[in-house]
């Protein structure tokens, strides 16, 4: 190797023509260190770590020895160099005792160390001792170019030697000489050993003491510690020693053990919690098992106190989110009708789920079903907002597509990042038709007196909140038999299935869904997998048209006359209003006041509308409807005439003398004015 000293013999020439001898193993050793401290990073810090584990376990040994010896060769060394072997001579000794001391680097560090002790340092005493004309140590020729002295390995030698006897290195010594009993007696967690087969004890520490008692050793552990069996972990703890593997059992019940250390103080003994974990060891080849049991009674009372926190904090959502909801459906003349709401998932957070039903008038009624996105408080007061908003505008008797118009920009005005699905609809019985708006809500599904199931369209518009887009109204046929149910997505939507596959479902289990409006309701939900740990809430509302038969139909009349010919059409009205409502059996006042009001409703048709002119009357078991369409769009207001005024005083009159009125657009164009007057009960 290019870093290597030139080849040596094996003897070299003494000060006195004798021979020196001259260890080859010296010399590879010292070539092989420098080679070594030009290795890259990583395996020069590994041989130099293994060096200095070496020199360290010997270094207090041989100190001592090695430091002799090295001062023994220097002093030989400088008594026998003469004049006669010059100055090569000298050199050559020097040469060969930096090899001899150069093989271990701690040795080297030693015999300056023993020289320096043994005379005072300086360039005299050194020429005193070797002769006037032997070289000094300064003096010595430089290491071959590609060569480096093994300083680093020596250091690092001796920082391991000086580690040894740090006060770390102390400390551990300490600590390994520790025993069992010194380690778990000292910490609060309870801890017993057992070993063999059949759990025999060998050791439990005071804390273990301090709850289930004494122990006696030696005894088996179904014996001697019942408390384990009664926890059930006698089991475990034969699978931990068949597998050898460690096992753990969370926060088990330890009956009145919480205030066994500190005493009760004439307090009810409180239960604690402890969670166990058996770990496998070996003592004397015999196997056996340490159970250690860390008090977690802080912890469990916390993660309670967390649940029940959680439960009111759930209670009082669910309190505000049926109360936001109607406290009891109204229940129309013409239908039946049922809802539900089912909270989602465990989580105290609301969600904006709601229903309505709404009577217009005149038999007519409003059905709403809404969702507004995300969950939380504010999606409920969100949803509370358009509930009420849907209540107001539908006491406009707007048409479903107005109504959804209105409520998407009071949406945006509400809360612009909120967005809300929403289905309007409204259902005539003289039509036997559901007019309806959808604003990105799940279709309406329907039913018909044969069982035909049908779905309606996709939505009619965006949801609400999104604004910019003109909303429309579909219909589908409603007629006596019929049944329908309007619902929100969380019925319908699962995360592994696509929606229109919930629908689908949905559209199966209500064909065959029979009975009330509340069976079926539980029925759809039944079949729909929809329990307490459904992850989303879900709102139902199902409506029926009852086909009336026997009694029942008598209960139920419609009666029309087309008004033709002008005024003179107003004669032929008040007949035919009072012919009917003999035939009615109507008690006379009743009858009276229902002429009244049909005259009054055509003469101000005759005098303010246009052609087509209708009188309908209709009866139910609860009311007598008098309703008069025709063709003008000019809504009529009720308003105060003056003394002295001929006219004016029609709709003051009808308001007077029925318990509700009211006026909306037709969807072919015109108007409908209506009264309706309560039966007496029978």
């Amino acid at each position: 190797m290019g870093g290597l000293a030139p080849a040596q013999s094996d003897q070299h020439d003494g000060p006195a023509g004798g021979r020196l001898p001259y260890d080859t193993r010296n010399r590879t050793t010292v070539n092989f260190t420098r080679w070594s401290a030009r290795l890259p990073g990583t395996q020069r810090r590994t041989s130099a770590a293994q060096a200095a584990q070496a020199a360290a376990a010997q270094a207090q040994q041989t100190s001592e020895r090695e430091s002799t010896e090295c001062a023994a060769t220097s002093s030989g060394t400088s008594g026998t160099a003469g004049p006669a072997d010059g100055a090569d001579g000298g050199a050559e000794s020097a040469e060969s005792a930096e090899g001899a001391s150069s093989t271990v680097p701690a040795a080297r560090a030693e015999r300056r160390d023993a020289a320096a002790a043994a005379g005072p340092a300086g360039p005299d005493s050194a020429t005193a001792t070797k002769g006037p004309d032997a070289p000094l140590a300064q003096d010595a020729p430089p290491a071959p170019a590609g060569e480096t002295e093994p300083s680093d390995a020596a250091a690092r030698t001796g920082e391991a030697s000086a580690d040894a006897d740090t006060p770390s290195a102390l400390v551990t010594r300490s600590i390994d000489a520790l025993s069992v009993h010194d380690l778990l007696g000292q910490v609060p967690a309870l801890a017993a050993v057992v070993h063999g087969a059949d759990h025999r004890v060998a050791y439990v520490n005071d804390a273990y003491t301090a709850v289930f008692g004494h122990r006696v050793q030696g005894e088996a552990a179904r014996d001697a510690l019942p408390e384990l069996v009664e926890l059930g972990l006698l089991p475990l703890m034969d699978q931990v020693l068949r597998s050898g593997k460690p096992r753990t059992v969370k926060s088990r019940r330890v009956a009145g053990a919480a205030d066994s250390r500190e005493g009760l103080d004439g307090r009810e003994p409180r239960d604690a919690f402890y969670t166990f974990t058996c770990t496998p060891i070996t003592a004397d080849g015999e196997n056996g098992v340490l159970i250690f049991a860390a008090d977690v009674t802080d912890q469990v009372e916390a993660a309670e106190r967390l649940r029940a926190s959680e439960r009111r904090q759930r209670e009082a959502a669910v309190t505000l989110q049926h109360s936001l909801l109607p406290q009891e459906l109204e229940q129309p003349d013409d239908l039946r009708v049922a809802a539900t709401y089912q909270p989602g998932g465990t989580e105290a957070a609301v969600g904006g789920d709601w229903y309505d039903v709404i009577t217009l008038g005149a038999g007519r009624t409003a059905l709403v079903i809404g969702d507004v996105m995300g969950r939380g408080v504010r999606a409920a007061a969100v949803m509370g907002q358009l509930r009420t908003a849907v209540r107001a505008y539908a006491r406009l008797d707007l048409p479903p597509h107005e109504v959804l118009q209105l409520l998407d920009g009071l949406a945006a005005e509400i809360d612009s990042s909120q967005i809300a699905t929403c289905v309007y609809a409204v259902h005539d019985p003289n039509e036997g038709l559901l007019h309806y708006a959808s604003a990105g809500h799940p279709p309406i599904i329907v039913r018909d007196a044969d069982g035909a199931v049908q779905r309606a369209p996709d939505p009619t518009g965006p949801p609400l909140g999104t604004g910019g887009w003109v909303h429309t109204s579909c219909s589908l046929p409603l007629t006596p038999g019929s049944c329908a149910v309007l619902y929100t997505d969380g019925l319908v939507e699962r995360r592994d299935a696509d929606i229109d596959t919930g629908v689908a479902t949905l559209e199966r289990a209500f064909a065959g869904a029979t009975g009330s409006p509340e069976i079926v309701c539980d029925r759809l939900l039944r079949s729909l997998g929809i329990t307490a740990e459904h992850d989303d809430d879900v709102a139902v509302l199902v409506l029926q048209h009852p086909a009336r038969t026997g009694p029942d139909a008598e209960l139920f009349h419609n009666a029309a006359l087309e008004l033709l010919g002008g005024t003179e059409a107003a004669p032929r009205a008040r007949a035919f209003a009072s012919g009917v409502l003999s035939s009615w059996r109507f008690p006379t006042e009743l009858q009276d006041l229902g002429v009244l009001a049909a005259s009054e409703l055509v003469a101000n048709s005759l005098q303010h509308g246009t052609p087509p002119m209708r009188l309908r009357l209709r009866r139910t078991d609860k009311r007598l409807i008098v309703e008069v369409t025709d063709g003008d769009e000019h809504l009529p207001r009720r308003r105060r005439a003056e003394p002295a005024d001929e006219a004016g005083r029609g709709i003051s009159i009808v308001a007077t003398i029925a318990s509700a009125w009211g006026s909306r657009r037709t969807p072919g164009g015109g108007k409908s004015v209506w009264c309706e007057f309560a039966l007496p009960a029978a």
